[in-house]
């Protein structure tokens, strides 16, 4: 018998062609996620995945079967919301996603606060960068998430959650003495690391930045705001750190950390959604949480 969990795991599969990481999405091992898929495959008499080396594709059967299992959940997901609306405040199942460089360090302070303040609330957490968390967000896989914004999408809703100011981070033994405060044409590019190619950050440090005149980026891109912060507490350059991530970064790694001159660059974080939801109450609700999570590690 087909199951709404299976139909679940299956679209997953389909959106990240690899079991690996759709079991993370779904928050189940990769051996049980790949025993419901199987198990699927027996019920339809049909091969509907590809496995191989490099991932998961679907067959003809798997990509005929996908849009009628979409269109099934998203039907199912549309029945849940109309329960919750006459319900309380932040009750039942919600999907949230979040990007990488605001997740390791909001996440630990965010979840027990939510928790203690909506006991009813199923909370299911995946961590994407921005363009996937809006594509999420759009077609209905998450029901919210938290972003960089501006987002101009007219199909999405936002509420600004905080502003997250930059600063200039290098090792604590690091033999050129960083100016402090720190004037953003004084950032030596040569040495400047960054996060790959989809990061929103990216995009914002080489804005701060600037690339003009011939300058030119080190050509590192880490995949992770621990990996980059990691290298450069070993020497091997300098980065763009955002205010939220400086406690706790500070704490594993020897680094020294200045403050850029005024106006200090920022980005602003907030919380998207879609328009027709019918959850703006939730999501309003979820924001004051997000905020006070966040207020600590904001502080000077």
């Amino acid at each position: 018998m087909l199951t709404i969990r299976q139909m679940r795991y299956f679209d997953a599969l389909a959106t990240a062609r690899h079991f690996g990481r759709a079991a993370e999405m779904v928050s189940i091992s990769q051996p049980a996620l790949s025993a419901q898929i199987a198990e699927m495959e027996r019920h339809f008499q049909a091969r509907l995945v590809e496995r191989n080396r490099n991932g998961a594709l679907l067959t003809p059967s798997g990509e005929a079967l996908l849009p009628d299992i979409r269109a099934i959940l998203q039907s199912i997901d549309a029945l849940e919301e109309r329960a919750r609306r006459v319900s309380g405040v932040l009750e039942g199942r919600l999907r949230l996603g979040i990007i990488p460089t605001v997740a390791p360090y909001l996440v630990p302070r965010l979840i027990p606060m939510l928790r203690q303040r909506y006991q009813k609330l199923d909370v299911e957490l995946r961590e994407l960068m921005t363009p996937a968390c809006i594509d999420d967000v759009k077609h209905g896989r998450l029901d919210c998430a938290i972003t960089a914004l501006p987002q101009n999408d007219e199909s999405l809703r936002s509420l600004h959650l905080f502003e997250d100011r930059f600063l200039i981070a290098s090792a604590a033994d690091e033999n050129t003495v960083l100016v402090s405060p720190m004037a953003e044409a004084q950032v030596d590019m040569d040495r400047l690391l960054l996060l790959e190619e989809g990061h929103c950050m990216r995009d914002q440090a080489l804005a701060v930045c600037g690339t003009s005149a011939g300058r030119r980026v080190a050509n590192y891109g880490a995949t992770s705001m621990a990996t980059l912060l990691q290298m450069v507490s070993h020497g091997m350059g300098i980065t763009l750190i955002p205010q939220i991530a400086v406690k706790d970064e500070h704490t594993r790694n020897r680094m020294r950390i200045v403050p850029f001159t005024e106006p200090q660059p920022s980005r602003q974080i907030g919380l998207i959604w879609r328009n027709r939801s019918g959850r703006d109450n939730d999501h309003t609700a979820l924001a004051a949480v997000i905020s006070d999570a966040a207020a600590p590690l904001l502080a000077e």
